[in-house]
């Protein structure tokens, strides 16, 4: 289960104007902002349930994710994943989450992609024989086979995209954070995702958090949703509510628009 009470978390943002008479101005007196990524935020997700966490740009979900994956640490508020508070149990929690940034990878530029699963099954210390099971189970269901012996950096984005997810869940977490997962991914490629993130929710209980700009990702996906905007929790229902609390909007991008609107994010 993940809980999340009363967290807020503030950065402080560099500002200064454009030219070199400002830029030498900066080195002597840097003016800074205070910017509150996330504001009071409160939720709680029950074991094995599939969730939605939607919001305009810079509203705060990979701040969110941050946390909750213990790369963050909240300015105040409570946060626990499966009993464990993650940036104060961060070895053991990392060992329980999986987590994908659509934006960053984790497997090794140069090498092939074999290679950096292997260096991942040792980081988390999988036992042998699950690590073969899992990583045969993972090549047919994402159709890596082609892929374990060609090196990241020549692989397409989709195909990369396929094993970060694969790599995020060669030690069987409980619980996997998907932040834009399928940013940037052609149609063939997002419903190859959807369907896999489907099928090991559904066989495994796997309790999944994605953030998307993909309203499509959230319909096929998600029953709950969550929207966030300017770092506060607006709204959480199921997807059909919302739908059916926006009357008249055509596409999935109006419908999102017009949430956006009614919300002022």
């Amino acid at each position: 289960m993940i809980q999340v009470e009363h967290i807020t978390k503030t950065y402080r943002v560099s500002r200064r104007g454009g030219g070199l008479l400002k830029a030498v101005k900066a080195l002597g007196r840097r003016e800074t902002e205070r910017v509150r990524a996330l504001d009071d935020i409160s939720f709680t997700i029950p074991d094995g349930e599939l969730v939605g966490y939607i919001g305009p740009n810079g509203a705060g979900k990979s701040s969110t994710i941050k946390i909750l994956s213990g790369i963050l640490t909240p300015d105040s508020g409570v946060c626990r994943v499966d009993g464990r508070v993650p940036w104060q149990e961060r070895k053991r929690h990392v060992a329980h989450i999986g987590v994908v940034f659509g934006q960053r990878s984790q497997l090794w530029w140069d090498v092939p992609v074999i290679d950096s699963f292997d260096l991942l099954k040792d980081i988390y210390r999988v036992d042998p024989a699950r690590y073969r099971r899992d990583l045969d189970e993972l090549t047919a269901l994402l159709d890596l086979e082609q892929l374990l012996r060609t090196p990241a950096r020549q692989l397409s984005l989709g195909q990369r995209m396929r094993c970060e997810v694969a790599a995020s869940l060669l030690h069987d977490p409980r619980v996997l954070f998907l932040d834009e997962p399928t940013i940037g991914l052609d149609a063939v490629s997002k419903l190859a995702l959807r369907g896999f993130i489907l099928e090991r929710n559904r066989t495994r209980g796997t309790t999944v958090l994605l953030t998307t700009h993909d309203m499509q990702d959230i319909e096929a996906l998600a029953h709950r949703v969550l929207l966030i905007g300017r770092g506060r929790l607006l709204l959480d229902g199921s997807f059909d509510d919302v739908r059916a609390s926006l009357p008249g909007t055509g596409s999935l991008d109006e419908m999102a628009a017009a949430l956006y609107r009614r919300y002022g994010v």
